[in-house]
């Protein structure tokens, strides 16, 4: 038996975009002699193998061909070259809604999808106790899949991919649906296959979970292979590629470096739009960063790595001790930790008017995984008043990377012993 679950070789897909529909027509009836459409490789040789047994995740910017090549493995779609060779029973969740039919009621999309896995109607009726129980969607089952949520088509789709007994199973971004209680039933799930020495193969955004689960990742760019190994170095140059940092790396950069030696850093990371401003004119924020051990602007952090939160100020006026100052929140508005340097005891000189400061604050990142959001400011006090001289609410997010977490914002990393 082969040691292989998946075998994807040289695979390609070429799809012709045409600038107008007649072309397409023209073209088909042997009516233009000129090439009316321009060829786009989603997919472009493209060579990888999963064994039996391994966890492994896709990852890549939108366009990368991710749930492209998901497409070509599970039959979907048809490669333009190159072969894939499957060694094994495969259950996919791709798309939301792809295999149901709309009309139907969940309880026969069960029977529908069973049936196109090739099950006879008595292995699914073995089975059905178990779906339903996953899928937990108590009497909506009985009604038209039409009138789903978004998360219960979600739910009752995992549950039908899972409980069918699958030897491969094939996962395209489709948790990301449903609500935080499923995610973790689903990732328990996850736990259990691997388990059982079965071949899980999936898409995600969620670098956490790709760091967590998977034994090895694959790294794709505008439809080619860019890298495949072990979780960390993969992501890590995920995260430059998302940042458009994939030149080499400056020799000897260290950690008590952190070098950032471009300009216009803001343009490096996803900025809020809906970001809150206010001050009174005397300062002003005009660049920040949020810089990674290794030296680069990112705004994906792996949990327990040094990190920078720097930021330039201009200031239009001559200013005493002006105070900096960041916050980070979490996605629902609370305010999980921050500092200001007056708080860390740093005096700063006066500032006179046209100069500028850069205020750097490095700090081990021990939050829990997950999404949040900084805030930076600077203040201070003419005479006995205090005052706001530039805030910026949100302007930014943070992405924390973590293959562990523990209860609540803050992992203590306990050392634990048991006797």
């Amino acid at each position: 038996m082969s040691e292989s679950a998946i075998e994807v070789r040289k695979v390609s897909k070429l799809y012709k975009l045409y600038e107008k529909p007649g072309d397409r027509l023209r073209e088909s009836l042997g009516l233009s002699r000129k090439k009316k459409y321009v060829e786009h490789y989603a997919l472009n040789e493209v060579d990888f193998k999963v064994d039996r047994g391994e966890t492994v995740g896709i990852i890549g910017t939108n366009g990368a061909g991710k749930s492209t090549i998901l497409k070509i493995i599970t039959g979907v779609l048809n490669p333009t070259g190159g072969e894939v060779e499957i060694n094994g029973r495969i259950s996919a969740l791709l798309e939301l809604g792809a295999g149901f039919n709309m009309e139907y009621t969940g309880l026969e999309n069960i029977y529908l999808n069973g049936t196109m896995m090739g099950f006879e109607r008595e292995e699914i009726d073995r089975r059905l106790e178990a779906i339903l129980s996953f899928a937990d969607i108590g009497e909506f089952i009985g009604q038209p899949v039409k009138t789903y949520s978004s998360g219960m088509f979600v739910r009752l789709a995992f549950a039908v991919a899972i409980n069918i007994d699958p030897e491969i199973l094939i996962v395209d971004e489709a948790l990301s649906v449903g609500d935080v209680f499923f995610q973790a039933k689903c990732y328990k799930k996850f736990e259990d296959f691997k388990k059982l020495g079965k071949t899980i193969l999936f898409v995600s955004h969620d670098l956490g979970s790709v760091a967590k689960y998977c034994d090895r990742v694959i790294l794709l760019d505008r439809g080619k292979k860019l890298m495949e190994g072990e979780p960390k170095p993969v992501i890590d140059t995920y995260k430059k590629l998302l940042v458009h940092q994939m030149e080499p790396e400056p020799e000897e950069a260290s950690v008590q470096e952190f070098r950032v030696e471009i300009e216009n850093w803001k343009g490096h990371l996803k900025q809020n739009p809906d970001c809150v401003e206010y001050g009174n004119g005397t300062a002003k924020i005009v660049d920040y960063a949020l810089v990674d051990e290794k030296g680069r602007i990112t705004d994906s952090i792996s949990k327990g790595e040094l990190f920078r939160i720097k930021y330039k100020v201009v200031f239009q006026k001559a200013v005493e001790d002006p105070i900096f100052a960041f916050t980070i929140k979490d996605l629902k508005g609370t305010e999980i930790s921050g500092t200001n340097t007056m708080y860390e005891r740093i005096f700063v000189d006066k500032v006179q008017a046209g100069e500028t400061r850069v205020a750097c604050f490095e700090q081990r990142l021990d939050l829990q995984g997950g999404e949040y959001l900084i805030s930076l400011g600077c203040t201070g006090y003419v005479g006995e008043e205090f005052q706001v001289f530039h805030r910026l609410y949100d302007v930014c997010s943070l992405s924390v990377i973590s293959d562990k977490n523990s209860v609540g914002f803050y992992d203590m990393n306990s050392k634990i012993t048991v006797v």
